[in-house]
Formats: structure tokens, C-alpha cells, sequence
């Protein structure tokens, strides 16, 4: 992806930005190249987020907060098939707040924390810029085509971050980045984030699907979360289906250990073809349950006191 010593320079334009991270994307058929400027810190969004959670107090390497649109997962796929300014300028007109969405999030997943990567929308003088986090694709963040296991890395990311009700609660990455270093997390974040969630894999870059499976205890009747769409309940099944993203069913069975207890998969499988996994772990905190008093975005009002028909929260139905 690059730094300034490529000759990257903000608000330089697309033209200048094209060698310096050569990914294609194909949201709506078309091809992206962000660029890079000097490192910064993490962007006001990122810190705003942060109200009901101190970095200070926890390894920051694998959190970070979801909120991306499954629009943003529904590309044809991603690929480096070359890049023109003229396509990536067309993409980015048609659409440019999911344009902006989907690349905060893949370079908040590739890039590491302290570093952006940014892009100039031509027609506007608009400057994109976007804030690297968890940086899971090192040799393509520093400019070099992605790898295989970075492509894999990066789409399981992506999916982990995709959330169908666009509400940002913090999240627990664990598992590889695209050189196979595990994601480091402390016993604090660990017992923080106590509650098993999914694992996601996939490829989007080569147009292999994006896969998740569930790793939870499944939600009473009375609990909710806007992690909804591999997360089960009673049923075995997810509360939510939310495509591109195909359900698996439990990630014990589609995936192999990596010896770590549980915390991540070394591999997981899906259509004969074997990807790199992430997992995720939740606060119990972040888990809603009707009678708290709140009527929460997962919620719903009713005669009874399950999620869906939540009298105590939401009240009766008109």
C-alpha cells in the first residue's frame, strides 16, 4: 500500500496513487488504488468510538469496532487485474458513501494502527482519508501485491467488521495476520471480551464467497445483538441472514484448531477450498436482553418478554 517514500503525497489525485497499492476493487465493477500519506494517529471517529472501552487498558492489536454494511461485502470481487484512474473514479462517483465505507474498513483491517491511506476524489477536491488499525496484510500495506493468506485475512476481516444494523460495538479479533504472527490479546481482553462469537473466512479478491460460522452460546429467547448473522439461538440457526454471507453452521465443524483453546482456527473449509479464519469474541455487556428497560435497535415491541416482542422494553404494539 505504501508510504511517502513511494511519492505519495495527500491530496496528490488518483494518478499519483495508482503504484502505490495496486488493488482492484470491484464493488460495482470498477477498480480502487487508494494512496498513502505520513503516518497520523487514529482518526476522531475512532477515538469517539472508544467512550465504553479504554485501548489503555488492553491489548489494542485485534479491537477494533464493526459497523460496515453488508452492501459493502457485495462486490464481485476484489482482484489485481490493474488499475486505470478513469475506472476507480467511476466507481467512486456512483457510490461514494459506500465507496468510502468499504475502504475505511479494508484499510482499518490491512494497515497498522498510526498509519492512513488516502485518496483524492477528482470531480469534488474531496480528500478520502482512512485509518489504519489491526494491520493484518503487512507486505501489502507496505506496498507489495497482496499474498494468498492476505487476500484470505483480509476478507475475514471484512466480514467480522459487517453489521447489519450499523450500530459500532467493539469487537475481539483473534487468530493470524497475513505472515502468520497470532494476533496478540492480553488476559484482560480476553476475560473483557468473554463471550465466543463466529469465525469468518472467505476470499473476495478472488470471488470465492465469504463464509461465517458460529462459535457462541446460542441467545435465550430474551437475547439480542446486532451481531446477528452468526450468532445462533435455540433454533441452531442464525437470527439473521444476511448475504453475501453464507452461514456454515458451527465452526467446529468447519474449521481445524490451531492449538490455541479455542480462541482461533487454523483453517477452515468451505466449497473444497481451505481459507485462513478469523474468529471473534463480544462483551456479555454488548448481549441485550428485554427487561433491562431499554428498547434496543434489535428489539421490537410485543406482548411478552422475548427480543421480538419485548414488552418490558418496547412496550405494546399500536
Amino acid at each position: 500500500m505504501g508510504n511517502m517514500e513511494n511519492g505519495c503525497r495527500r491530496g496528490a489525485g488518483v494518478r499519483t496513487l495508482v503504484g502505490a497499492w495496486g488493488l482492484t476493487l470491484a464493488v460495482l465493477g470498477a477498480g480502487c488504488d487508494p494512496g498513502a500519506k505520513e503516518p497520523a494517529l487514529m482518526d476522531s471517529l475512532a477515538t469517539q468510538e472508544q467512550e465504553a472501552l479504554s485501548y489503555n487498558k488492553l491489548s489494542a492489536n485485534g479491537l477494533s469496532y464493526n459497523g460496515l454494511s453488508f452492501n459493502g461485502l457485495s462486490f464481485n470481487g476484489l482482484s489485481f487485474n490493474g488499475m486505470s484512474t478513469a475506472a476507480f473514479a467511476s466507481w467512486f462517483s456512483a457510490d461514494p458513501a459506500l465507496a468510502d465505507e468499504v475502504m475505511r474498513y479494508v484499510v482499518r483491517c490491512a494497515v497498522p494502527a498510526g498509519q492512513t491511506r488516502a485518496y483524492t476524489h477528482a470531480s469534488t477536491n474531496t480528500v478520502h482519508t482512512w485509518t489504519g488499525l489491526l494491520g493484518l496484510a503487512p507486505g501489502w500495506a507496505g506496498g507489495a501485491p497482496a499474498t494468498l493468506a492476505e487476500q484470505q485475512i483480509v476478507s475475514a476481516c471484512l466480514a467480522a467488521h459487517a453489521n447489519p444494523f450499523g450500530v459500532s460495538v467493539p469487537i475481539s479479533v483473534q487468530g493470524r495476520d497475513g505472515l502468520g504472527q497470532a494476533i496478540a490479546s492480553s488476559a484482560e481482553e480476553l476475560a473483557t471480551f468473554s463471550r465466543p462469537e463466529s469465525c469468518f473466512f472467505g476470499n473476495l479478491f478472488q470471488g470465492q464467497g465469504i463464509y461465517a460460522g458460529s462459535q457462541n452460546p446460542p441467545l435465550a429467547a430474551n437475547q439480542s445483538t446486532t451481531r446477528a448473522c452468526a450468532v445462533v439461538d435455540g433454533t441452531g440457526a442464525p437470527r439473521m441472514t444476511c448475504a453475501p454471507l453464507v452461514y456454515v453452521g458451527k465452526c467446529s465443524a468447519a474449521c481445524t484448531p490451531d492449538g490455541t483453546a479455542g480462541l482461533a482456527f487454523a483453517s477452515c473449509t468451505a466449497g473444497g477450498v481451505t481459507f485462513q479464519p478469523l474468529t471473534t469474541r463480544v462483551r456479555e455487556a454488548d448481549v441485550a436482553l428485554c427487561g433491562d428497560g431499554v428498547c434496543q435497535v434489535t428489539e421490537h415491541c410485543g406482548t411478552s418478554n422475548t427480543y421480538n416482542a419485548c414488552a418490558a422494553d418496547c412496550g405494546a404494539c399500536p
